[in-house]
């Protein structure tokens, strides 16, 4: 991690299971399902026995990297947490493996991309250090619309007003709750001047590709501005 010390989050495994299908073997294991999207993925598989011994690896990997390597700033992050019955049961199986939040400064953060994370925002920050706002399928899951179909492609919208009012709620409880929050997904990318909207929203960061920085930067400076 060579922005040690600086915070470095790493997401947990979040392969659908037409993903996991395409790799080898994976046809013959896992399940074929209707919507994918919207299945056996996330935080549900960590504490499944379908995929337990597999999140057992990945929790082995994160101890050793802040135990042996040193590198405490590793900060765990759990995709595609539905209910709020689900952190616990992931927490208890981190805490198995050697990760037990708050133990020699672990975080643990949660993706905030559903809308029941933010309908129970504050129910979930009892939980976890910090959200980080998945636009992606947020846009699909607020708005029900699939961002892969050619039909629908003019439905799907980041900027919609019920997205952003989704994402500005989201802020307005990480904020009153002390939690960090951010953003990654594409919207900032696409439409630098979404960035504004984050930023005077009181967003703690935004994930953007390299050649769009620039233009994200000067709308999140105007922001600051007041202008």
């Amino acid at each position: 991690m060579t922005n040690y010390p600086k915070p470095a989050i790493i997401r947990m495994s979040d392969f659908k299971a037409n993903e996991y299908a395409r790799l080898v073997g994976g046809a013959e294991l896992e399940l074929k399902e209707e919507i994918p999207m919207t299945g056996f993925r996330g935080a549900s598989r960590y504490y499944s026995p379908c995929y337990k011994e597999g999140f057992a690896l990945e929790c082995r990997a994160i101890k050793r990297v802040r135990e042996e390597m040193g590198l405490t700033n590793a900060i765990v992050m759990i995709p595609f947490c539905r209910t709020i019955k689900e952190p616990r049961k992931v927490l208890d199986v981190m805490e198995e493996n050697g990760l037990k939040r708050g133990e020699n400064g672990l975080k643990v953060y949660v993706m905030c991309e559903i809308p029941s994370n933010i309908i129970l925002a504050s129910s979930f920050t009892k939980h976890f250090d910090g959200f980080s706002i998945g636009s992606n399928d947020l846009a699909q899951l607020t708005l029900g619309v699939d961002r892969d179909s050619r039909e629908l492609a003019s439905l799907f919208n980041e900027q919609d007003e019920a997205v952003k009012w989704m994402i500005a709620r989201a802020i307005e409880v990480a904020r009153r709750e002390g939690c960090k929050i951010g953003l990654w997904g594409e919207a900032p990318s696409n439409h630098p001047e979404f960035a504004k909207f984050l930023a005077d929203a009181g967003i703690d960061s935004i994930s953007v590709s390299p050649d769009r920085f620039v233009q994200v930067i000067e709308h999140v400076v105007a922001s600051e501005r007041g202008s």
